[in-house]
This record gives structure tokens, C-alpha cells and sequence, in this order.
């Protein structure tokens, strides 16, 4: 039986090392460019996080989870061998990873993920929940145009981010993520299917909004490289049709602070964190503490 690594909120492996001192962290520091970009346009494309034996390392433990017998398999939140809307593609998706595997599990403290995070939050970094997204090579399915935080809104207020790291090189051609830049700035639209059609969105978009629509942007990375986007900016990814895969482990975080807005069950099998509580415990460990400057 798989330990639940939920309980352990520290590096369970060497596949990462963190930093000792504030020197050590400066290699891992966003530009103010590179912030200003982000709160600008939505999204910031090409940080480094993970090196090639942590993506092979990741790509190790991605491979027993295909299996559907793996060990440990009753701790996901979410499991989909596939969860595309049509039957000849193929969408891997999966929330829980880190409570599974080391590799997984640690990823979530990876030096380049909690500096850039905590410098876009403005602040100490939660961990809100994982995801895996895997397209196939030649059959590998959409996700659609959506808002994350559509899915979010049983917590407030809205200081979440998400991380998008890629265990493949990730291009037009095998199904990267795609921005409307500056979507960010519109308000919350009401959720239109996560993995079926691309423009389902459409019916709930004016005819501006429509119009930014014709110019997405392709956010292509190298493998071990991370696009970080804002909850309500506009992604979505294409089919991959070409003969190699597109592996993909998804952090999603928030500013520590953030309170339960839901009587209900956050996450499946999560206990219930009461409307108004701060969202911390078990299941959303801090990631990087930062002193206030007050």
C-alpha cells in the first residue's frame, strides 16, 4: 500500500534541493519584467523549474499511473484514463499526484516554482491542488478555452495562480497551452466543458471579447520549462497529432490567506474546511513562507 504523502510537508527525496541561504535563492528570482509581464498580460511563458533528471525522474512515476492497478490509486482526488469528449482521442487527466509519489509529491516545493509563485502572489505560498494533463502522440485530445477559477470559486479571495510544467517539449504541433492575452482582465464566465469542444466558449463571449479570440498566443516551452497564468486568463490546447507525447504536471496554488467559501467538500475525500476558515492543514500545506515588509 502507497503512503500518503499528504502528511509529509518537507523534501521526501533528493530530486530537489532547497536553498540555504538568500543568496541561494537569488538564481531563482523573476525580473521585474517578467512580473510586470504577468500582471500585464496574464501569463508568463519559459521559467525553468524543473533540470533533465528531475523531468526523467517525474516522467518515471507519470509512466505507473497509466496503469490503472497502480499502487495507490485510491488516493487521487480525480482519475481519468481518459477524459476526452470524443472516443478516437485521448486526455489523461488526474488530481493527486503529489500524495502518491516522492517525485510528484516534491515538485511542489521545486526552488524555481515557490520563488516565481511567491513573487506573483505577492506573498507565502499555499498549495491548492496538482493536476497531470497527457495527450498521446497522434491521438492526443483538447482541453477546452476555460477559466481556472471558474472551478475555484469556493474559495476566496481570488489569489491563486497556476503552474504549467512540461515533461516534453510542448509546441503548436503536439497540443501546447494557448493565452488570449490580457483575458485576465475580464470577469468570470460561466464554465463551457473542460475536454470537449474548443468553441463551446463562444456562446458566452460578447462580440469583443470575441474579436481579442482571433489572436491567441502559443505558449511554447522546453521540457522542464513552466508557463504561469492568473485564475481568470483564458487557456486552452489543441489536439496532439503528431508521433510524440505531451506530458504535463499542473501546480496550482494561492497566496497564503485564502479562506473556504464552500460548506462542502473542497477536494474528493478532502474533510471539509467551514465557510470563512482559513484553507490550511493536511491537504494545503505552505510551500514558501515569506516575512511581511510591514
Amino acid at each position: 500500500m502507497a503512503v500518503d504523502l499528504s502528511t509529509q510537508h518537507e523534501l521526501v527525496s533528493d530530486l530537489f534541493q532547497y536553498p540555504k541561504t538568500a543568496q541561494d535563492w537569488e538564481q531563482y528570482r523573476l525580473t521585474q519584467e517578467q512580473i510586470d509581464f504577468y500582471h500585464e498580460q496574464g501569463y508568463l511563458v519559459g521559467v525553468k523549474i524543473l533540470n533533465d533528471v528531475q523531468v526523467e525522474a517525474l516522467r518515471g512515476e507519470l509512466a505507473e499511473f497509466f496503469d490503472p492497478d497502480h499502487d495507490g490509486r485510491d488516493l487521487w482526488y480525480e482519475y481519468h484514463a481518459n477524459e476526452s469528449a470524443t472516443p478516437n482521442t485521448t486526455l489523461f487527466h488526474a488530481l493527486g499526484a503529489w500524495r502518491i509519489r516522492p517525485g510528484f509529491h516534491d515538485v511542489l516545493w521545486a526552488p524555481g516554482f515557490v520563488m516565481a509563485a511567491s513573487q506573483l502572489l505577492g506573498g507565502s505560498v499555499r498549495f491548492w491542488h496538482d493536476q497531470l494533463f497527457c495527450k498521446p502522440a497522434k491521438h492526443g485530445g483538447v482541453v477546452a478555452w476555460h477559466q481556472d477559477y471558474s472551478y475555484w470559486t469556493r474559495t476566496k479571495p481570488m489569489q491563486h495562480l497556476t503552474c504549467w510544467v512540461g515533461l516534453d517539449d510542448a509546441t503548436k504541433e503536439n497540443g501546447c497551452v494557448h493565452y488570449i492575452p490580457r483575458s485576465h482582465e475580464w470577469d468570470l464566465l460561466p464554465i463551457t466543458g473542460l475536454a470537449g469542444d474548443m468553441s463551446a466558449i463562444r456562446d458566452v463571449l460578447n462580440d469583443e471579447q470575441w474579436e481579442q479570440f482571433q489572436h491567441p498566443v502559443a505558449a511554447e516551452l522546453k521540457m522542464g520549462e513552466a508557463t504561469f497564468h492568473h485564475p481568470l486568463m483564458i487557456h486552452g490546447s489543441f489536439e496532439n497529432k503528431i508521433d510524440r507525447p505531451r506530458r504535463a504536471t499542473v501546480i496550482n496554488a494561492f497566496k497564503d490567506g485564502v479562506l473556504s467559501d464552500a460548506g462542502e467538500e473542497l477536494l474528493a475525500g478532502v474533510p471539509i474546511v467551514p465557510k470563512g476558515e482559513k484553507m490550511e492543514g493536511q491537504f494545503f500545506p505552505l510551500l514558501l513562507e515569506v516575512e511581511s515588509e510591514e
